[in-house]
């Protein structure tokens, strides 16, 4: 994971806040998941990345700051328990993911449907193989973070020792015979 990948969730962030939320951010300076402990969060929305990067995305927030930002994201108070609590929370970060995603010139990216976790002392396992960045960051509704761990498709078949010589001679093959 380079240095870009990790702007395009801080620019994808700061931009949703702004304009769904008309609530400004401040980014904290990301750390890797195994290295810092994080803060105690209650509320998740996660995100699968699949294609030429792949991971997940975890928009993580306390209890407190989850109601702040949606209530600014819906204009009502909604209690945690309610579906569309966690309806919110995954379009939250559905939005930032998918602007993230778009930033990723040249390369197919896929997201997932969002799911939201929502309980005192959950944990998201993020993949073992692929760092994990933790961003934090400020708004007037209180602290939340940004979780990325993603890795690009290329590194991950290189590590499998060789299975993208294979994924080349199929592709070729099949191009070969379709010129045929």
């Amino acid at each position: 994971m380079d240095a870009s990948s990790i702007a395009a969730f801080v620019v994808s962030t700061n931009d949703v806040f702004r304009t769904m939320l008309s609530l400004g951010v401040t980014a904290g300076k990301p750390y890797t998941c195994c290295v810092v402990p994080r803060f105690e969060n209650e509320v998740s929305g996660i995100i699968g990345m699949s294609g030429d990067v792949q991971g997940m995305v975890v928009l993580s927030f306390p209890t407190t700051t989850a109601c702040n930002v949606i209530r600014a994201f819906t204009g009502m108070d909604m209690d945690p328990s309610s579906p569309d609590f966690a309806d919110a929370i995954g379009e939250l970060v559905n939005m930032i993911s998918g602007a993230a995603k778009a930033k990723f010139e040249g390369k197919n990216v896929s997201i997932s449907c969002p799911s939201v976790v929502i309980g005192r002392g959950h944990k998201v396992q993020q993949p073992s193989d692929a760092l994990c960045i933790t961003i934090p960051f400020e708004c007037a509704a209180g602290a939340f973070s940004v979780e990325v761990a993603i890795k690009s498709a290329r590194a991950a078949t290189y590590a499998t020792g060789g299975a993208a010589t294979s994924n080349a001679v199929t592709t070729n093959t099949t191009n070969a015979a379709k010129a045929a």
